[in-house]
């Protein structure tokens, strides 16, 4: 089950959706930015015609964002929709390469068109002194590959569910190695500039490399369905021609066009995770039976002595706060769960919850 899932969890804990408190979905709790609303709301007059098919505004704002000309961005319905035509391109392959534990939305993907998938586990961190006083994440190893000229390589950085971040030097020697790498960074926008990882600036170098990005987590938009891919236009092109005419609504692209050059909410993001997360994480540590994973997102992994499933009944039951099990992880199991991190205020309602119900 993906998180966020409002309807499922107010039915079990019998109220409205509207009284959860979600930290299942990692989602940026300081947005919508106001640029964005304003967009949406100049933006309505325009729903009785159809979106630009070609999105020319948001794809050279985007370009201009990247240092990349226009032709090499292509905006979709949220990353999973992009992900869909990566799986797509992957399945052709003799096998594709997935990083796990993994997103389910890349088994949904690399499943639907019969991919023959090869997994790749990752090892989770330990926990350190340094990583508690810093509350930075550790860089850790990466799978090793073979040479594999004809198969592909599906990541994620920073990782999800376990919010490892890799260093970009250690990612591009596998671009040598696989005719196709696709790298999912839905939550590179939560670090600042300095500290990112990403690949993005490698992609006119390697044809054979594709990014996707999502809107909608750092800008808390994800009803609106707003992602981008960056990639060769060859291979962009090919993409489009798969799918249906318009995948972007009026009001996403709006939304999207203003909120890209938003720089006070990108500082304010910025300035809020870093503390807010190290809090969470030592907190976290001091619950008895609980040990979360450094993490560089702005997401925890936690292990738990207990079933994080009946942890996340009875915190629905008793509390009305929603976290993520990790079910769906199936390396993972019910002895962790998944945590947004959210404003201090919520983030101390939840550790007063899982005190409670972890006595």
């Amino acid at each position: 089950m993906h998180g966020g899932n409002l309807a499922w969890a107010a039915a079990l804990a019998g109220c409205s959706p509207f009284l959860i408190l979600d930290f299942s979905a990692s989602i940026n709790p300081l947005g919508p930015p106001n640029r964005a609303i304003a967009a949406i709301t100049a933006a309505l007059d325009t729903l009785k015609a159809y979106p630009d098919p070609d999105y020319q505004q948001l794809r050279v704002l985007l370009g201009s964002a990247h240092q990349l000309p226009p032709e090499w961005i292509l905006p979709g319905n949220g990353a999973a929709e992009l992900l869909t035509w990566a799986a797509m391109e992957l399945s052709g392959l003799e096998t594709a390469y997935l990083v796990t534990p993994a997103f389910s939305d890349y088994w949904r993907a690399l499943q639907a068109f019969n991919a023959n998938v090869r997994e790749c586990p990752i090892v989770l961190a330990e926990r350190s002194s340094e990583v508690l006083e810093t509350g930075r994440a550790d860089i850790p190893s990466f799978p090793a590959f073979p040479s594999v000229s004809r198969s592909g390589l599906l990541l994620n950085n920073p990782h999800n569910p376990t919010g490892k971040l890799w260093e970009k030097e250690r990612i591009l020697p596998y671009l040598e190695k696989f005719a196709l790498v696709v790298v999912d960074e839905a939550f590179m926008d939560f670090l600042p500039p300095e500290e990112e990882q990403s690949l993005i600036s490698a992609v006119r170098d390697y044809p054979n490399l594709a990014i996707v990005r999502s809107l909608t987590k750092f800008y808390s938009l994800p009803g609106l369905r707003l992602g981008y891919a960056i990639a060769h236009p060859d291979r962009l092109r090919q993409w489009r021609a798969w799918r249906d005419p318009w995948p972007v609504n009026t009001l996403a692209a709006a939304a999207g066009v203003a909120v890209i050059e938003d720089r006070e909410f990108q500082q304010k993001t910025w300035s809020w995770l870093a503390s807010a997360r190290s809090d969470l994480f030592r907190e976290l540590g001091k619950i008895p039976g609980l040990m979360p994973i450094p993490s560089a997102a702005n997401f925890l992994l936690v292990r738990s002595d207990y079933p994080g499933s009946q942890l996340q009944q009875a915190l629905l039951l008793q509390h009305r706060i929603l976290i993520r099990d990790c079910l769906s992880f199936p390396e993972l199991g019910d002895r962790y769960f998944r945590v947004a991190v959210r404003s201090p205020a919520e983030n101390e309602r939840l550790l007063a919850a899982l005190k409670s119900v972890s006595q």
